[in-house]
């Protein structure tokens, strides 16, 4: 009897394994006599709906719409009409701020200032200020927080995908760089440094030389180097039509960027607006003028720049206007000069890089053939190169090719290039 117990005791301990039998049986536990059938209807419900939404294309997810069978546009028509426009107002103070009676002065153009209170949607951390905000029609309440007003122009000026330049690929230009990374990325990386010496760093850089000896390459490498939000601004879009709009749009470029954690801002073909002043006696130049001494003003005024770097760029820099030039404005003034020999050959091999090239080109021979050639000329050769390749109907191109072009390139357009002249005006 022991025995047994014992026995019963080992079963408990070491239960024997459920065989399909066991599992089938158990599976019907619960189960009415049409579970299965109606399970299986559901399931084919299910694949029919399917199959109709993909006929159809259309999600209500994906438009956020119901299907034209459930629109009620009488009801949807009368609460659109019951629903008030709201009106922009700027909250000018807030009174006893922090407490549970706080009230808001708002400023209503051209109608009145008024203290209101808060509605319901809106919570008293949202409101600060000087913000813009919505007020209704009849009691003028807070009703919703609105975004700073900026010209829609200006916010398409900051650079959104980062351009695919690095460092590698400005040739020639290594103390340039050097400069460059000195201010641009040193202060923003360490600004420790800068601190225990107890020196600011510089704010700005004038880039100048002659045209094609890569400034503005080397401004978008900046870009892509630095995490900070990169604005590029063309001079001549800051030239508008009516009086005082220019230097609206500086203000508000400056603005956007103070609300950045760091910001560089890059003005290219800065001389469109940044010449020096005169008077012609007709008045033609006065808005420009207004528009570069705002922009004077902005990189050092009465208000603290931020952490906002200044990049400007030119190929005339005797045009500019010595109040522009001065250091607290533009600390560096960085000269792209025409690349060396050594510098020529580094180029080549940048460009050729992708190039399906024959082995053993001469490239030192090839820079030595291109004298007082830009950057940009080096890069004309080599796609002309490329391009006497497929006249030939060839898939490499030989140093023939290249010798070819840089006949047709350096020698056939000299009276194109623009050095000389920029030699003589600087």
């Amino acid at each position: 009897m022991a025995a047994e117990a014992e026995d019963e005791i080992k079963d408990e301990k070491n239960p024997r394994p459920l065989d399909e039998d066991d599992i089938a049986l158990l599976k019907t536990y619960g189960l009415g006599p049409y579970s299965t059938s109606i399970k299986k209807v559901e399931k084919e419900i299910k694949e029919m709906a399917k199959k109709v939404n993909d006929l159809c294309g259309i999600k209500e997810s994906d438009t956020g719409l119901a299907a034209p069978s459930q629109w009620d546009l009488v009801s949807d028509k009368q609460m659109m009409q019951e629903e008030q426009p709201l009106q922009v107002a700027r909250c000018t103070k807030i009174i006893n701020p922090n407490t549970e009676d706080a009230k808001y002065v708002i400023n209503v153009k051209q109608i009145a200032k008024f203290v209101v209170g808060l509605g319901d949607k809106v919570s008293p951390t949202d409101i600060e200020e000087g913000m813009r905000v919505g007020v209704d029609r009849n009691k003028y309440q807070i009703q919703i927080p609105l975004p700073p007003k900026i010209d829609p122009s200006v916010t398409m000026m900051t650079v959104e995908e980062k351009p695919d330049v690095t460092y590698n690929d400005v040739g020639g230009c290594k103390e340039q760089i050097e400069k460059m990374r000195e201010v641009v990325e040193l202060p923003m990386l360490h600004p420790e440094k800068f601190v225990k010496l107890g020196i600011d760093p510089p704010k700005g850089v004038l880039c100048y030389g002659p045209p094609g000896t890569g400034k503005t390459l080397l401004a978008r490498a900046v870009a892509n180097r630095t995490d900070a939000c990169f604005i590029r601004v063309i001079g001549s879009e800051l030239v508008q039509k009516y009086v005082g709009e220019g230097a609206r749009m500086v203000r508000e470029l400056f603005q956007m960027a103070r609300s950045k954690k760091a910001c560089i801002v890059f003005f290219d073909e800065v001389d469109a607006i940044g010449g020096a002043r005169f008077d012609d006696g007709v008045g033609g130049d006065n808005e420009v003028q207004r528009t570069m001494l705002e922009i004077v003003n902005q990189l050092d005024g009465f208000d603290a720049r931020g952490n906002i770097k200044v990049l400007m760029a030119t190929n005339r820099p005797d045009t500019l206007d010595p109040a522009l030039l001065r250091p607290g404005r533009l600390d560096r003034k960085v000269e792209f000069g025409l690349p060396d020999l050594e510098s020529r050959t580094q180029i080549f091999k940048i460009h050729t890089r992708t190039m399906n090239c024959e082995r053993d080109i001469r490239f030192e021979l090839l820079a030595r053939l291109c004298p007082n050639s830009t950057g940009a000329d080096i890069r004309s050769v080599c796609t002309e190169a490329g391009m006497y390749a497929i006249r030939a109907r060839r898939k490499t191109v030989t140093e023939k090719d290249f010798l070819d072009a840089v006949n047709k390139v350096i020698k056939g357009y000299q009276k194109f290039s623009a050095t000389p002249k920029y030699m003589v005006y600087n």
